[in-house]
């Protein structure tokens, strides 16, 4: 056991951490939940993660994206925090992807993986990567943020919980970032949830945020399990 790991031993085991340390996961996005979700999974032990993300950082992304910082401002997210995690744990074997999915390349890049992670800020992309998850038969865990809120469910192939959240002819492409913003503390808060259900799904421990979803009112202190 290496000695990085030390911390996580009162909570897992030396087998948890072995399945940890061949866990690959796929996150889709670096920006503001991506950089967390992706640093979280590298620092306790996550194996092989697969980075997708083919957007620039630039001035905007400084207030909440953990990767981002003035001297990398016009550079690629994936690289970027592919180097990142190269700093913070050089065991973990993380691949850049410097590409946005889409209806075209989905499957391509989420197969041979044992979960996806949702870090996307479109419902588009969002549904193309729940479709290429079911495809695939891979779980997927979806997070959304905008001002003090947030949510997270987890959705595995049978699942049509993701219909319930994003209706097929709603109309709506942009979360309510749009209209709230995005602001510095609220991606950790639900990236640590994400990656918390990662976890839970590669240890098979614990209860899944599975046809139900925390919604998140930091304002208001409020967080509400609602199933569907």
């Amino acid at each position: 056991m290496k000695k990085r790991y030390i911390k996580n031993m009162k909570s897992l085991s030396k087998d948890d951490m072995a399945k940890l340390n061949n866990s690959k996961i796929c996150v889709v996005g670096c920006g503001g939940l991506g950089g967390y979700i992706v640093e979280m999974l590298a620092r306790i032990g996550t194996g092989y993660i697969t980075a997708i993300d083919g957007d620039d950082f630039d001035e905007t992304n400084l207030n909440r994206q953990l990767v981002s910082n003035t001297e990398n401002l016009g550079l690629n997210k994936a690289e970027e925090t592919k180097k990142r995690i190269q700093l913070v744990n050089p065991n973990i074997t993380i691949t850049p992807i410097k590409k946005m999915i889409d209806i075209k390349n989905a499957t391509d890049l989420l197969k041979n993986h044992d979960i996806v992670v949702d870090a996307l800020d479109n419902i588009s992309s969002r549904k193309i990567v729940k479709s290429g998850c079911s495809i695939l038969n891979i779980p997927m865990v979806h997070g959304a943020i905008g001002g003090f809120y947030g949510q997270v469910t987890t959705i595995f192939p049978e699942d049509n919980s993701f219909d319930y959240l994003y209706p097929q002819n709603n109309g709506v492409e942009k979360g309510i970032e749009q209209e709230l913003g995005n602001l510095s503390f609220i991606p950790p808060l639900i990236a640590s949830i994400q990656v918390s259900e990662v976890i839970k799904i590669i240890l098979n421990r614990g209860d899944l945020l599975r046809n139900k979803v925390l919604f998140i009112d930091a304002l208001n202190n409020n967080f509400d399990t609602v199933k569907f």
